[in-house]
């Protein structure tokens, strides 16, 4: 059986994806029949690139996507294509219909991006609060602390004054009488 599915490509932590046709017995990233397109889900929005015509011919042909290939397609319109052929409808109606299809998604992107925005700039907003707030407690502590160095020199100063009082006021013992 044949299947449109993602083989895997990229390095570490950065992954690409080809869209391929492939026979479902080989392994993920196995020989393929013909690859059809690339997916790039790094960044926002993901990146497709994709041969609608080949992907329609394998899906007329019999071929499986899978689930995650399935939603990529169907967010290109092919899914709706097919099920538009399928139903016999003409080209023209086919093609106002994807026109349609194109707008939506793209106003499902915009609403996306605008929602990521807002979260970004309150993320933003947050740190900043939280650095000046930092800030002024660092300030507020060092000013705290100059203030008890002060009051402790005062103190000091205090009790030496006292002492040296006490010393001048108290008589000095005198030394016994010698007979």
């Amino acid at each position: 059986m044949v299947k449109l599915r993602l083989r895997r490509r990229g390095r570490k932590q950065a992954p690409i994806y080809d869209i391929v046709a492939m026979d479902s017995r080989k392994t993920r990233d196995g020989a393929f029949l013909e690859r059809i397109g690339q997916y790039n889900p790094v960044g926002f929005p993901s990146k497709v690139i994709l041969d609608n015509t080949r992907a329609l011919y394998w899906l007329k042909a019999g071929a499986q996507p899978t689930d995650v290939l399935r939603s990529i397609l169907s967010h290109n319109g092919v899914m709706l294509q097919l099920h538009l052929e399928r139903k016999g409808k003409t080209t023209q109606e086919i093609a106002e219909a994807l026109t349609q299809h194109q707008e939506t998604v793209a106003k499902r992107l915009d609403r996306i991006a605008a929602k990521r925005q807002t979260r970004l700039s309150k993320k933003k907003k947050s740190a900043i609060e939280a650095e000046r707030k930092a800030v002024e407690d660092a300030k507020a502590a060092e000013i705290a602390a100059k203030e008890a160095a002060v009051k402790a020199a005062a103190e000091a100063k205090a009790a030496e004054a006292a002492a040296k009082a006490a010393a001048e006021a108290a008589p000095a013992p005198e030394a016994p009488a010698a007979e």
